[in-house]
């Protein structure tokens, strides 16, 4: 590895093990966050109410010194609650700006399929451009804007489907899970003492470990992960599968090639290698394409799900040697 890359490895090694201070268990939506994070993208983190998503972003934010806000997504939001817009000052005669939550670093748009598509459609170019325009200027937002959205997938009463060209815009779906019995048993043992995951957050235990002025200096340690012609065709070859399954409607579109590209050679990063295998690949193909796809209704009205199509679409594409 080369002094950038060696220096990613070591900040995302060391933010692995902060967080695991805060957050027990959920290795890899840890992993799968970081990697959003340092691949410049947006994750869509999906799991039921108490699992600690909220806490794994305001802690993600502590660690790598960045600023951190959060919005609660209902159905009368608006979109200048989000972006801001201009109020009126009578002692100055002009129109100020106030800025929206959207002026941050790391945002947290919690239960975002709460909101109307006018609503969620005011992220898009913020998640694209990293800029917003409010009453025809455009304003740009930190280089480092990242969007962590979160979904409950269990309860869709009141909500709003996100449209296709939002979801695309997320690197992956991120997939929290309830912890495992020992997890759990730990963190209710936490809970009979001052040993809260919001208490050790709060306490200044966890330490930040760079800033956020370092966050784009060690991007460019991506650059040295060695990616050879064969896997850049293998991922290639897995989105273009994913448009011609046959239980497919709509599979992915260039950006999620791009995506897993980027992903896979993040998780070489943190598989302490300097070059991507195909099994970084095929680990990351499930959480970049899944979101994407479309089945057609007479495959989930057998059953199928969208995991056993992605699982199905890698089979069915030759593994480079």
């Amino acid at each position: 590895m080369n002094e950038k890359s060696e220096l990613l490895k070591d900040v995302l090694s060391r933010a692995r093990y902060e967080v695991s201070k805060v957050i027990i268990g959920q290795t890899e939506v840890v992993e799968q966050a970081l990697i959003a994070i340092f691949t410049n993208s947006h994750a869509l983190v999906e799991g039921v109410p108490g699992v600690a998503k909220t806490l794994l972003v305001r802690t993600l934010a502590h660690i790598l010194g960045c600023e951190f806000n959060r919005i609660q997504f209902t159905s009368d939001l608006m979109p200048a609650d989000i972006t801001g817009t201009h109020v009126f000052n009578l002692k100055e005669n002009t129109f100020n700006l106030v800025k929206g939550p959207v002026f941050t670093t790391f945002l947290l748009a919690d239960e975002i399929n709460r909101a109307p598509a006018k609503t969620q459609s005011a992220l898009l170019q913020a998640m694209q451009e990293r800029k917003v325009t409010i009453d025809r200027t455009t304003h740009f937002l930190s280089p480092n804007f990242t969007v962590f959205a979160t979904q409950n997938p269990i309860e869709f009463e009141g909500t709003y489907q996100l449209p296709e060209a939002q979801k695309d815009r997320f690197m992956f779906k991120v997939s929290m899970d309830v912890p495992d019995r020992e997890d759990e048993l730990s963190l209710a043992q936490r809970m009979l003492g001052d040993e809260s995951p919001e208490n050790i957050l709060a306490s200044g235990a966890v330490q930040p470990v760079i800033s956020a002025e370092d966050l784009i200096e060690l991007r460019e340690g991506l650059r040295g992960i060695k990616m050879s012609d064969e896997l850049l065709g293998y991922v290639v070859d897995i989105v273009r599968k994913s448009r011609q399954h046959k239980a497919v409607l709509v599979g992915a579109g260039p950006r999620a090639t791009q995506s897993l590209v980027l992903a896979s050679r993040a998780r070489a990063t943190l598989s302490d290698r300097d070059f991507v295998t195909p099994d970084d690949i095929k680990y990351m193909a499930g959480p970049v394409i899944s979101h994407r796809l479309i089945l057609r209704p007479e495959f989930e009205i057998e059953g199928m799900t969208v995991a056993e199509a992605v699982s199905d679409i890698l089979q069915n594409v030759v593994v480079p040697r």
